[in-house]
């Protein structure tokens, strides 16, 4: 299965100023990226409080939050609790392929410290917030490939990675 993280970055490396702080800050071009690739993977994973920024679910995509109590039912929503490998073995044995992993910094950790994850999508927006929320909150060691870099008219930076391997197999 593929299961890759997708984010927006400033230029100085937050997501977020704070954990209420919605994504409305980026680029066209990260927005048009972000719709096209989590429709294309049909499945989307957060945590609490970037659902509680977006505040409904994104349609065309199966919505899965992580949130400590079952949230109320909402079509194109289910909450979970599971361990990021059990979720993945259970979307795979519903037929799913493609997994995209959308926020926030601890549910990006969580899925980077499995190993599953095999691809990055980050766009790095030309604005600094000088303080704020990191794309992963522990300490990680990781081996990435650039696959590609596109730089917008308004500067900004598209980068697509290959998650190679982590330190110890470098």
């Amino acid at each position: 299965m593929k299961c890759f993280i997708i984010s927006a970055l400033t230029a100085d490396g937050y997501i977020a100023k704070n954990r209420t702080h919605a994504a409305m800050w980026t680029s066209k071009e990260d927005k048009k990226r972000f719709v096209a690739l989590t429709k294309q993977a049909g499945v989307i994973v957060m945590g609490l409080n970037t659902w509680q920024t977006l505040g409904k679910p994104l349609k065309d995509r199966l919505n899965i939050v992580y949130s400590p109590t079952p949230l109320p039912a909402i079509p194109g929503m289910e909450s979970t609790v599971k361990d990021p490998k059990e979720l993945l073995q259970e979307l795979e044995s519903r037929g799913v392929k493609e997994v995209a992993i959308c926020g926030g910094s601890t549910i990006y950790t969580m899925f980077m410290q499995t190993g599953l994850v095999n691809k990055l999508y980050l766009t790095i927006e030309p604005i600094l917030f000088g303080d704020g929320m990191r794309l992963f909150n522990k300490d990680l060691d990781y081996k990435l490939k650039l696959l590609s870099c596109e730089k917008t008219e308004g500067g900004t930076l598209l980068l697509d990675y290959d998650v190679e391997s982590t330190a110890a197999n470098f």
